[in-house]
């Protein structure tokens, strides 16, 4: 694909997801090819139904009640493409497990946390990371790691705000500049801090707009 099939490609945001592959170590990584862009956040943050919400695809990211379901690496990309050199999808979406649950063993969390980290500081098509953040808690201590292991690895990264549906209108503008304030001065974050919610899909336009910008990046 050239350089003005990129561009057109990525004009507008793709709405026929698939699923292709969980990735359980770096060894099962796929090539690297499209721009990708990956969602992190807190178990139970509700990061799946997001990423269902910004695909337009019910169920195309497991969800769960149970904390720590997504334990690989799950990639997604646009239908239609064979993947090939010349033939490849203009965005990969990724999947990151979820981090700050209490109910898996401390073997397994040490194992998903390492494939993590090493995914973070080790792929070059990565273009932006979208840390979720419950707005009705905010930013946690073990959000504050993650970010200073995303500053540590020159990762650019952008706090997005979930289920904003769940706190009164009135306090989404303080959360928002809350957020932001408590970003304003680590070198890798962006400094526009998004409000969603997958339930109302409200932010979803925005949302997908910032990603279709960072993979041109």
């Amino acid at each position: 694909m050239n350089d003005k099939a990129k561009e057109d490609a990525l004009a507008r945001f793709p709405l026929q997801w698939d699923f292709i592959r969980g990735v359980p170590s770096m060894k099962f990584l796929p090539p690297e090819g499209p721009p990708e862009v990956a969602f992190a956040g807190r178990s139970n943050v509700g990061k799946s139904s997001l990423i269902n919400a910004v695909v337009g695809k019910k169920g195309l990211a497991r969800t769960s009640n149970t904390p720590g379901r997504t334990q690989e690496l799950n990639f997604f990309v646009p239908g239609g493409y064979s993947g090939e050199a010349g033939d490849m999808p203009p965005l990969a979406i990724v999947d990151m497990p979820g981090y700050g649950f209490a109910q898996a063993p401390k073997a397994q969390v040490d194992n998903w946390t390492k494939l993590v980290f090493d995914y973070l500081r080790g792929r070059v098509t990565l273009k932006r990371v979208y840390l979720l953040i419950d707005s009705r808690h905010g930013i946690k201590k073990n959000d504050e790691e993650v970010m200073d292991l995303l500053d540590k690895a020159a990762v650019s990264y952008q706090i997005v705000l979930t289920k904003i549906d769940k706190i009164k209108a009135a306090g989404v503008p303080r959360m928002l500049a809350e957020t932001a304030e408590r970003t304003r001065k680590r070198p890798a974050a962006y400094p526009e801090v998004l409000a969603t919610s997958s339930e109302k899909n409200t932010g979803i336009e925005e949302l997908r707009s910032a990603m279709l910008t960072a993979a041109r990046s």
